[in-house]
């Protein structure tokens, strides 16, 4: 049997320190939401790799081959063939740097930025779809939750510790706004 909050055995939680039990929790949901919201991205026709590496494109800006690398924690060469399809796509386009004739910024097309906003549409239509189940008194307990977890989202990637801070981005996938 695998073990979830769901089953995991009462005597196992009781005997952790609440931060790691609450963190436990979070990880797994956040796991689960995770999975649960890819379906959405099938639609896109993109792997998770093309969808990851393009958002940072679309949320973040231009980047340089080696910091795309970088922020998915691959290697260049990985990298360069994901760059080499998704250009031939038409979803991604390079731009040599006026300043500096040795780097190339790598650009989201209309095309790719179009793609991962209706992706963002789909995957938050299907999590408000869930959400709007639940009673008034969960929705203001899920907003108030989702605040505090924005918040120490937010001091992770302040203190250096966060993805945001290996990436310099904020909420890559979802992105704000």
């Amino acid at each position: 049997m695998q073990v979830s909050p769901v089953n995991r055995p009462a005597s196992h939680a009781a005997n952790r320190p609440v931060n790691l039990t609450v963190a436990d929790r979070l990880h797994s949901a956040a796991i689960h939401l995770l999975r649960r919201l890819r379906r959405q991205d099938d639609a896109m026709g993109l792997t998770p790799a093309r969808a990851s590496a393009l958002s940072i494109m679309v949320f973040g800006g231009p980047v340089t081959l080696g910091q795309l690398a970088a922020a998915e924690q691959v290697s260049a060469p990985t990298t360069t063939r994901l760059v080499i399809g998704m250009e031939r796509d038409g979803l991604v386009r390079r731009e040599d740097d006026p300043n500096d004739g040795r780097v190339v910024w790598l650009h989201a097309t209309a095309k790719g930025t179009r793609l991962l906003h209706q992706g963002r549409q789909r995957r938050v239509a299907a999590l408000a779809s869930e959400i709007a189940a639940l009673d008034e008194a969960e929705r203001t307990t899920l907003a108030a939750a989702a605040d505090i977890i924005e918040r120490v989202l937010g001091g992770a990637e302040q203190s250096g510790t966060g993805s945001a801070a290996r990436t310099g981005r904020m909420d890559r996938l979802g992105g704000k706004g």
